[in-house]
């Protein structure tokens, strides 16, 4: 069972480069979803409920760290992976994305095929 993946990012070219690096993942049956900021993402992730969900942080509505913590807390949604893949790369953001609950912290600019291999790994596919 491949699973459910959601890509959130306000920058529409970033947002298509993550869909163009994890396309291949649909071949394999993963459905893959897209956000444009923080209120659609904690939307999408309360409807959906995806197995992974690569968040940014910087982002209008609510960022990242806001949309991770509220996710973290929520016991419905304990399953959910969040992998943070920002432009804020600094040990203090780190830090932070590790108090909010983060599962990962990934930095841009992020390489395709790292970026899908972790998805992979990360969806039991790898």
């Amino acid at each position: 069972m491949p699973g459910t993946l959601l890509i959130v990012d306000d920058e529409p070219h970033i947002r298509m480069l993550l869909e163009q690096s994890l396309e291949e993942l649909e071949d394999v049956g993963v459905r893959l979803l897209s956000a444009e900021d923080g209120e659609e993402a904690l939307a999408t992730i309360r409807s959906e409920r995806p197995d992974v969900v690569f968040l940014d942080v910087m982002m209008p509505r609510r960022n990242g760290f806001d949309v991770c913590a509220a996710v973290k807390a929520d016991p419905e949604l304990s399953g959910v992976t969040i992998v943070l893949l920002t432009a804020k790369g600094q040990e203090v953001d780190r830090q932070r994305g590790a108090e909010v609950g983060a599962d990962l912290y990934l930095t841009k600019p992020f390489d395709p095929d790292d970026l899908r291999a972790t998805a992979e790994r990360l969806l039991g596919l790898a």
